[in-house]
């Protein structure tokens, strides 16, 4: 299977990656045999994908990542980068290349310090594969200062180093680092496609995965998990009843009450996998004794693991919140389609009822409105509002509108 093969719905980016890939093998290939390097070259030192969450930004950037590490014999004979069996890509794509490093984040933002590290990191040259490849998954949730720091690596770049950064939009990352970077513009895979790869990659009953990929509107991410997580499915559901409880101001505050609650267990959920892992982890690492006694001069390391994880539950918190008000937008842009009459598929069709009793009940003009209301509580959120009041403010809206 070629690396390719899992970028879904990106005809256009997979055959500028392609050809970039193919002229980077043969700028390597000619520095090793002495010769000079290709006059035109579409390969660069700096990538910027982008595209709207679900779209596959990270799973392009490591296709591209496979494809410059690939060491297939059959590229002497004329054959593409990224065969996806030799040893290069499939070090890469599981993650253990020793030339390929991949940043993400679960906390709300990358210091200043974390970028550091990679910056020295990227002035090294390959221990064993063809090129330096950082892959930053989360480009923007650079700090000022980070970013800043990135800028100089950028700017003055190693001569075997690759940086593939990955935003929502070209807005999420300043200026000077865009205007430095090769941009590919990356859209939302069409529903049949998500559907065909999670039943050929993932195993996943044929209807299950068209009506998930329908519900979450071509996100591949949210589709998986929708398929395969039985909390998802009744969290997704609760969500879409709120528009039916929004009737009376008593209503609209217990509702936002619910959805905060939801996203609070949603984290501590996600918390119970790992923080005890991680704390245990840590005690042993540090020589705790066998009755869990910790050496002196050890409680700072502690203090700063408890501090991670607090931040790490924030974003996770913020995140299942934010994918409920994802779903919320989705349940009223059906509605405005059935008051319209545009016909085109509804995400929702499995709450059929309920959409066709608000778009009796209301006006486009009024749906706009709820919609709106839906975006300035996103934005509110992004701006560190506490989330119960956001969303208090969302429901009282949405019952004005």
């Amino acid at each position: 299977m070629a690396v390719w093969d899992d970028v879904i719905g990106q005809d256009r980016v997979r055959t500028q990656l392609s050809a970039a890939a193919r002229d980077a093998d043969s700028l390597v290939t000619a520095a090793a045999a002495g010769e000079a390097a290709p006059a035109a070259s579409k390969m660069t030192h700096a990538w910027l994908f982008t595209g709207p969450p679900g779209s596959g930004r990270s799973t392009a950037a490591r296709a591209f990542a496979a494809a410059l590490q690939c060491v297939s014999p059959d590229r002497a004979l004329g054959g593409e980068p990224g065969c996806g069996f030799c040893d290069g890509c499939h070090t890469t794509l599981v993650g253990t290349h020793a030339d390929v490093e991949v940043v993400r984040t679960d906390l709300l933002s990358i210091g200043v310090k974390e970028t550091r590290d990679l910056v020295r990191r990227a002035q090294l040259s390959p221990a064993g594969g063809r090129w330096q490849v950082i892959i930053l998954e989360d480009a923007d949730r650079l700090t000022e200062g980070a970013a800043n720091v990135l800028l100089k690596a950028i700017e003055e770049p190693a001569a075997r180093t690759v940086w593939l950064l990955c935003a929502p939009s070209l807005e999420d990352v300043l200026p000077t680092i865009r205007s430095r970077c090769r941009h590919l513009t990356l859209r939302t895979p069409p529903v049949a496609a998500v559907a065909d790869v999670l039943v050929r990659r993932d195993g996943i009953a044929p209807e299950v995965a068209e009506a998930s990929a329908r519900a979450t509107q071509g996100h591949i991410g949210r589709a998986r998990r929708l398929a395969t997580d039985e909390r998802a499915r009744a969290r997704r559901s609760a969500v879409l009843k709120l528009p039916l409880r929004v009737a009376d101001i008593g209503g609209c505050l217990k509702a936002a009450q619910e959805l905060i609650d939801a996203a609070a267990e949603d984290a501590a959920q996600a918390a119970e996998e790992v923080d005890a892992k991680e704390a245990e982890e840590l005690k042993a690492a540090l020589g705790a004794a066998a009755g869990g006694r910790m050496p002196r001069g050890t409680a700072g390391a502690m203090k700063e693991l408890e501090d991670r994880q607090k931040r790490r539950r924030t974003r996770t918190q913020r995140d299942s919140l934010d994918l409920a008000l994802s779903d919320l937008t989705g349940f009223y842009r059906d509605v405005l389609a059935l008051q319209l009459g545009s016909g085109v598929a509804l995400a929702n069709e499995d709450v059929w009822d309920s959409l066709d009793r608000v778009a009796r009940d209301s006006t486009p003009e009024r749906t706009l409105r709820r919609i709106e209301a839906i975006v300035a509580c996103r934005q509110t959120l992004g701006r560190n509002v506490a989330p119960l009041l956001a969303v208090e403010a969302m429901a009282v809206a949405l019952r004005a509108a």
